[in-house]
């Protein structure tokens, strides 16, 4: 996990958070997992795949179909990052086929014993 030993700027976080996002679209997800404190990106997959790939077609899909195969993930981008006024929290749009879907990936700066970490994501919709 990425740990800054003051209060990193949007640069900075923004930088790992375009990683973490290339990790996850190259279906590099344990890498991607070990750049921020959260619980597992599972729930993530699964809002990312409703947004995107769902919501894009009127084709039927078996419950797990984004888990048997991730190349779908290389067809989104970010679209912007939106922080909030005390820069503690930041949403990043995705975009999937030149379109932003309806959920976004948010996260939050915080503190710990050892410095300053990124958590999330969380999905909002």
């Amino acid at each position: 996990m990425k740990i800054w030993t003051e209060l990193p700027g949007r640069t900075d976080v923004e930088e790992v958070l375009r990683t973490y996002f290339g990790l996850l679209r190259a279906g590099r997800i344990p890498e991607a997992e070990q750049l921020v404190a959260h619980s597992p990106v599972r729930h993530v997959l699964d809002a990312l795949w409703t947004a995107s790939v769902e919501a894009s077609t009127d084709e039927e899909f078996a419950a797990d179909e984004w888990e048997r195969d991730l190349s779908w993930l290389g067809e989104l981008d970010l679209a912007e990052f939106r922080w909030s006024y005390t820069d503690s929290h930041v949403s990043i749009g995705i975009d999937y086929h030149a379109r932003i879907i309806e959920v976004e990936l948010s996260f939050w700066i915080k503190p710990t014993d050892a410095g300053w970490v990124l958590s999330g994501p969380a999905t909002y919709w």
